[in-house]
């Protein structure tokens, strides 16, 4: 079987870690995941969004890089929870617009991010999870997470507009849109299956739909 390197992309709280980690058992692939708990700058950036918000997407920049190469190494297949160009296309444009980073180091950071992006490999397929912004507050508010007791509906929809504009343009990969908010693959082998049958398709070059929780296989 052909090596494929796939990323989860999405908003907060819209079920990238849980498919990626369902994905990688199912397939046998190798998983990445987003440096949250070992993550030296988070808890200050949380802390104080000006200060550290350059020190943090420097950070997540060389993790997402050195995360991609391992993949690229190893001999299976590989899925990773959230893409290295949501880093800077999303978050730290985020950042910039709501003034926590500043115009300066915006800039510097988007030239470093341009110079790595460009010596990785080009992604397989993106998988871009979607979910109403109600849907992702009432997860987020379930998984209690202390570090996102502050983020707002306004917050989701300025990343979900983000979002927007950046896979309208996207043309790395293809692109397998799955809307979340009723789909259970966490808990349902059938609704797993119908997940794992679309991306499997969509790598062997089949067009296939956008995937709802009343989609059919």
């Amino acid at each position: 079987m052909a090596k494929h390197l796939v990323l989860v992309a999405g908003n907060i709280g819209v079920g990238k870690t849980t498919l990626t980690d369902r994905i990688g058992a199912r397939l046998g692939w190798w998983t990445g995941y987003e440096s949250v708990t070992d993550n030296p700058y988070l808890s200050d950036f949380y802390g104080d969004m000006r200060t550290w918000s350059f020190h943090l997407q420097i950070f997540f920049l060389g993790h997402r890089a050195e995360q991609y190469l391992v993949a690229a190494r190893d001999s299976r297949s590989a899925i990773s929870d959230r893409s290295i160009y949501e880093d800077a296309y999303i978050f730290a444009r985020a950042l910039n617009h709501l003034g926590n980073l500043n115009e300066r180091d915006y800039l510097s950071y988007r030239r470093l991010f341009e110079l790595v992006v460009n010596g990785l490999p080009r992604p397989d397929l993106l998988i871009y999870l979607k979910a109403p912004v109600p849907v992702l507050m009432e997860r987020i508010r379930r998984r209690a997470r202390n570090m996102e007791t502050g983020i707002t509906e306004e917050y989701l929809t300025l990343l979900d507009s983000f979002y927007d504009e950046w896979l309208g343009s996207f043309d790395l990969c293809p692109v397998l849109t799955i809307h979340t908010d009723n789909l259970d693959y966490a808990n349902s082998p059938s609704h797993l299956d119908l997940v794992v049958q679309r991306i499997q398709d969509k790598l062997a070059g089949r067009e296939v739909m956008d995937l709802r929780g009343d989609s059919k296989p």
